[in-house]
């Protein structure tokens, strides 16, 4: 796979995510807590994408780094939320896909620490 198109299929991968983290997050009960936490969870899920997103079209190696930065931060946020509705028991799903979830942001998390440690600053 050329540098090209793993960008393409990590700007769908990391689009994916985000819409199904919606999705889910449409899915779960309302509280108090939720609200904060599907908020929260929100917007890091998109912020992965978007920043992902921008990276591929930085225009120096410095801009590269900076975006694939955030997005890591990011990734590992959501991560973070959905660890949150899993150890409240958030979640009363019947086949819920929190553990999915949690796989794919783990996924982008590695694959975002690799590319950010393989770019110079």
């Amino acid at each position: 796979m050329t540098n090209e198109e793993f960008s393409i299929y990590f700007k769908n991968k990391t689009k994916s995510f985000a819409v199904a983290v919606i999705k889910y997050l449409e899915q779960l009960r309302d509280s108090a807590t939720l609200r904060v936490i599907r908020y929260q969870l929100i917007k890091a899920a998109t912020s992965t994408a978007a920043n992902y997103r921008a990276a591929c079209r930085a225009r120096s190696v410095a801009e590269f780094h900076s975006k694939i930065s955030i997005s890591l931060e990011e990734a590992d946020e959501s991560l973070f939320w959905l660890e949150m509705i899993e150890d409240t028991g958030l979640d009363t799903l019947k086949n819920s896909p929190l553990k999915n979830l949690m796989k794919e942001a783990t996924e982008i998390v590695s694959v975002l620490a690799k590319a950010r440690k393989n770019t110079k600053k």
